[in-house]
């Protein structure tokens, strides 16, 4: 195993002093067992300290040297917290400077003229030997639920592996459990307690039959470094299948990322691509295995581009914001009576970006207020420009995210919005996704009932799509239901999702709730939605989302429809 393996790569010793001579003589008896660097300075030693701290082992510092002295280096060092962990040996002829030396922080010091060579090398090996071993030990304690490595061990002993060991080949594993926070909410802490022993387990019996390390990094997160080549899939199905026969009376459902090993890639960025991957995973219940790729390092290297090009992106007008129109069928012709507002990035080299391309990235990533504010301006200007265009007011739905939601300006921003477009509350529409109301609900609806009584329609987008509990749904302070078009895209050809449509509208009466459908693209589904009492619907069998210029020849038409 990993744990007795004996460390095979040669230890960093710096070596510093003034006199030629003095650097000489210690190169030559180090040679044979370390590699070796110096420094004729103490300016020269903090530039190879800072330069070498991740792989330097032990100092050798003269203390009196010109620019300087050993004595400055030895405060510089033991004042940084990156720093302080690497022993320093000092070399002097004065026996008064070794004691203010070792009060400094000193860990030993070697008389001039030298010791015998034997001595030299004996001094060096206890002390690196020593500082290592304190820095393991102090880093060492394991996590007390599960009995593997905890989080603050784990990276140094992974490092060490890394460094120590290059001949190895290594992978980053992440283990998830999705919805883990559900478990003890459901079956309670203890139950979940069990849950992480029990996964914990099977990771060690696991590496029982493989070199490797593991350990738990977060509640319900776990983290593997062993031996390349294993077959994943079927790693996480024997994990899986484990799980089932523990936990029969409830669903525990594991994802798994993997980073596979890298010529010359240091464990910490492995297990960065490793987490990607876990998370890429997420909620996909029929490929819970994910091996970072090319394909992924593209896309990460993509978000992170348009990350950094989001804020010139806002000053250079590059998002533009579309609408698609919603349709009131229950009024005999369709009438148009309201709009979606759909963002859309115009990028000067990447093109024309869908919402999907960049929205999931920055919700993740606390950016996506940026965006909604762009397009709450946008939407709102232009909901005023049509009134004063057409003499009626055509409200406009915008989108308010979780991160708009936890933000404590929103009722002024919000506010002085209206406001300022000369509008009403009922003309900016807000839409709000059902698992928005899945964390931390009681906040959320707390937010939204008072948005609500302010004025401003709230619409729960996405229906269907999420978590929220019928009872949860009488609780809610909303105005509109926007069924997800998974329930709308079968219902000529499939009679139970027709049913479930119908199930839906029933519900929704029942609570007083108008309902949008959408995903609308056949004259079939148009009427059976229709029989069913669907109050509006939009998609691509009126409109696709379209640039406002266009949108206005559906006003117009619309309008001259309305005189017939």
């Amino acid at each position: 195993m990993i744990e007795s393996a004996r460390i095979q790569r040669r230890q960093l010793v710096l070596v510093v002093d003034d006199q030629e001579i003095n650097r000489d003589a210690l190169g030559i008896t180090l040679e044979d067992d370390y590699d070796v660097i110096f420094a004729c300075n103490g300016k020269e030693a903090l530039e190879q300290i800072h330069a070498h701290e991740a792989d330097l082992s032990i100092v050798l510092l003269d203390l009196m040297m010109p620019v300087m002295n050993g004595f400055e280096v030895l405060e510089h060092v033991q004042g940084d917290e990156q720093l302080k962990s690497i022993p320093i040996i000092v070399l002097t002829a004065e026996k008064s400077a070794e004691l203010q030396a070792l009060q400094m922080g000193a860990a030993d010091f070697i008389t001039k003229p030298f010791d015998m060579p034997e001595i030299i090398l004996a001094r060096l090996g206890r002390i690196i030997e020593l500082s290592e071993g304190r820095q393991l030990i102090s880093a060492a304690e394991h996590d007390r639920l599960t009995g593997l490595y905890s989080r603050s061990f784990f990276p140094e002993y992974a490092r060490r592996l890394f460094r120590y060991h290059p001949e190895l080949r290594m992978d980053a594993i992440v283990i998830d459990i999705e919805q883990f926070r559900s478990i003890n909410d459901l079956h309670s802490r203890a139950v979940g307690n069990e849950v992480l022993r029990f996964v914990a387990d099977e990771i060690k019996a696991f590496l029982r039959t493989t070199e490797g390390i593991a350990c738990r990094f977060e509640a319900d997160c776990f983290e593997i470094y062993c031996l390349h080549g294993q077959d994943y899939k079927a790693l996480l199905s024997r994990f899986q299948k484990r799980v089932d026969e523990f936990s029969p009376n409830m669903t525990v459902h594991l994802r798994m990322g993997v980073k596979p090993w890298q010529p010359d890639v240091n464990p910490m960025l492995l297990f960065d691509h490793a987490k990607a991957a876990c998370k890429q995973a997420r909620g996909n219940y029929q490929n819970s295995l994910v091996v970072y790729d090319e394909e992924m390092h593209k896309r990460e290297q993509l978000n992170q581009r348009l990350i950094n090009d989001l804020r010139i992106a806002v000053e250079k007008q590059q998002f533009k914001v579309y609408y698609q129109p919603k349709y009131d069928i229950q009024q005999g012709r369709p009438k148009l009576v309201s709009a979606e507002a759909l963002i859309r990035w115009d990028h000067p080299e990447l093109g024309l970006l869908s919402p999907t391309d960049f929205v999931p990235l920055f919700e993740e990533n606390g950016l996506i207020g940026v965006v909604d504010n762009f397009v709450w301006q946008e939407a709102a200007r232009q909901v005023a420009q049509w009134r004063e265009a057409y003499g009626f007011t055509l409200p406009v739905s915008v989108n308010l995210s979780r991160t708009d939601l936890f933000d404590p300006t929103l009722f002024v921003r919000l506010n002085r919005l209206v406001e300022s477009n000369g509008l009403e509350c009922g003309d900016v529409k807000l839409e709000v996704t059902e698992s928005a109301y899945t964390d931390n609900a009681k906040k959320v609806l707390r937010v939204i009932g008072d948005l609500r009584d302010l004025g401003f329609e709230i619409e729960m987008d996405d229906f269907g799509s999420g978590y929220s509990s019928l009872n949860m749904l009488s609780e809610m302070p909303i105005d509109v239901l926007k069924m997800d078009m998974k329930f709308v895209r079968r219902i000529e050809e499939n009679e139970t999702d027709l049913r479930l449509v119908e199930l839906i509208l029933d519900i929704a009466r029942y609570l007083h709730l108008k309902v949008v459908a959408e995903g609308v693209e056949t004259e079939g589904q148009l009427a059976l939605l229709q029989n069913a009492g669907c109050d509006l619907v939009q998609g691509f069998y009126f409109s696709r989302p379209l640039p406002p210029d266009e949108f206005e020849q559906l006003i117009k038409r619309d309008r001259e429809a309305t005189k017939e």
